[in-house]
């Protein structure tokens, strides 16, 4: 008789609005989307959001079985979960200072403390490594708790502390971003920008994140047009094409006289780039 595999819950968990999903074995506890719930976590327990709804799959061994979910969280535990983020408030006042009594190149960003309060993660960025281990212990006589010194990037300060893009809309990687996708300069000469840093850069300092969102596009729209050097005519006259309008479907070209001309949605004709066809012209 054949056996029947055996299968498990599975549900996505996340701790941070856009932070990485965590897969959870449910426990048999019915949750829904954007619910809170108590999970397992290394050596403790932490508050996480549904961020994907249960999904059956065949039970495989693994050497390390998946952490589980503990309970729906209820009005007490949201109630800790206020406490936690003051205390975390307190505790970033008190780091700064020491930070500053101890005169260290780094800049603290956030202070997390697990649902338990078993321990407090301390996010910083520095440019370069940071011997901590005095202000550890500083941390760790006043608070009395594991502490945890945790170095993140610029683009990660942006994302945890949030603000207003140069489009005037909140920032990306606050509101959805996962994950940071290379960005790069190549993105940003492909679609004919400036390459003032001032112009294509985030708050974070970085290549902004949305050069990657419609690089494709360009490239695909980009393949259909001519390139710039590329011999065109127009009204019968021989010119070289001076730019190129990606988003227009449009080029430019310098006719020897000097005038410059722009021809939209260009096409090869006899080896030149030229003005497409009109309906109705004489052919």
């Amino acid at each position: 008789m054949k056996k029947i595999p055996q299968m498990i819950d599975i549900i996505g968990i996340k701790f941070e609005k856009t932070g990485k999903i965590y897969d959870y074995h449910a426990n048999g506890i019915e949750l829904k989307l954007y619910d809170w719930c108590i999970v397992e976590i290394d050596k403790g327990l932490e508050c996480g959001c549904v961020a994907r709804t249960v999904q059956y799959v065949t039970k495989k061994p693994t050497r390390k079985p998946l952490r589980k979910v503990i309970r729906v969280a209820n009005k007490q535990d949201i109630d800790q979960i206020m406490r936690n983020r003051e205390i975390g408030q307190r505790a970033k006042s008190i780091c700064e200072k020491k930070i500053q009594e101890r005169d260290l190149p780094m800049k603290l960003i956030r202070v997390n403390y697990t649902f338990d309060g078993n321990k407090a993660i301390f996010y910083f960025t520095a440019e370069g490594r940071i011997d901590f281990r005095d202000l550890v212990k500083d941390l760790a006589n006043e608070f009395k708790t594991r502490i945890e010194m945790r170095q993140i990037g610029v683009r990660d300060e942006a994302k945890i502390i949030g603000g207003i893009g140069c489009c005037g809309r909140e920032l990306c990687c606050t509101q959805f971003l996962r994950d940071f996708d290379p960005v790069s300069i190549r993105m940003a000469k492909d679609q004919n920008l400036t390459l003032n840093p001032n112009k294509i850069s985030g708050i974070c300092g970085r290549l902004m994140c949305c050069l990657g969102y419609e690089h494709t596009t360009y490239l695909d729209m980009k393949a259909k047009l001519p390139k710039v050097g590329d011999h065109a005519e127009f009204n019968g006259e021989d010119g070289k094409i001076s730019s190129v309008d990606i988003l227009n479907e449009m080029i430019y070209v310098e006719l020897p006289d000097g005038r410059s001309v722009k021809i939209k949605s260009p096409v090869m004709k006899n080896g030149k780039w030229t003005e497409r066809q009109k309906k109705g012209s004489d052919h």
